[in-house]
């Protein structure tokens, strides 16, 4: 364990462990690396990793609750259905970001993955064929040695934009798979990767 993991509550993190960082650690310790198959909860991770770009992910969770009311519970076909005059309202509404190319990748991409979930059945299928539905599981000292992207994320990168995915460019996919447990990448000496494995699933 070293002393830069170490977070105010005295638990070692690979991140979060600031003063002030509380929903952040909160989103470490419960909900990173940790595996999900509801096609749901996939959208809503996939929403917030592309609306994350150029920003924080502390931000962007933050504005987590605004998301949710913002786009219907993350209900595909609603969202789907959205019309462009629902959309543009939505670049006055300050609990989300306004960025009108995000907002509206948003109702495109739940269209890109109901268009999957005819295909393949489920988006959550589709995603985790990738990995053959196991969690690839790393080994990282620390966070340095943590990549932005890898081969995988580049070929599933270049399978959702064919797909007419939008804010899906490798580094978001390799964060979106780290938040969706495809990849787990706690760090040696992190809690979480030492005695927290079995951190309760969003989902249950």
């Amino acid at each position: 364990m070293t002393d830069d993991l170490i977070s105010p509550d005295g638990l070692p993190r690979c991140f979060g462990k600031r003063p002030g960082q509380e929903i952040l650690a909160h989103y470490h310790d419960t909900e990173w690396g940790v595996p999900v198959h509801d096609d749901r909860h996939l959208f809503e991770m996939l929403t917030l990793e592309g609306a994350q770009a150029g920003l924080s992910w502390d931000v962007v969770l933050r504005k987590r609750a605004g998301y949710k009311a913002a786009f219907h519970d993350f209900d595909l076909r609603r969202v789907a259905a959205m019309t462009d005059a629902d959309l543009e309202a939505l670049r006055e509404d300050a609990g989300i970001v306004r960025n009108r190319l995000k907002i509206y990748s948003t109702r495109g991409n739940a269209r890109a993955i109901l268009d999957i979930q005819d295909e393949q059945g489920s988006f959550d299928a589709y995603l985790w064929g990738f990995v053959d539905g196991r969690p690839q599981v790393n080994h990282f000292a620390d966070l340095g040695e943590m990549p932005a992207s890898t081969p995988l994320s580049d070929s599933i990168s270049k399978d959702m934009k064919r797909r007419g995915f939008r804010f899906v460019g490798s580094t978001i996919i390799y964060a979106f798979m780290q938040g969706i447990g495809m990849v787990n990448d706690h760090v040696a000496g992190c809690w979480v990767r030492s005695g927290g494995t079995d951190a309760a699933s969003p989902d249950d």
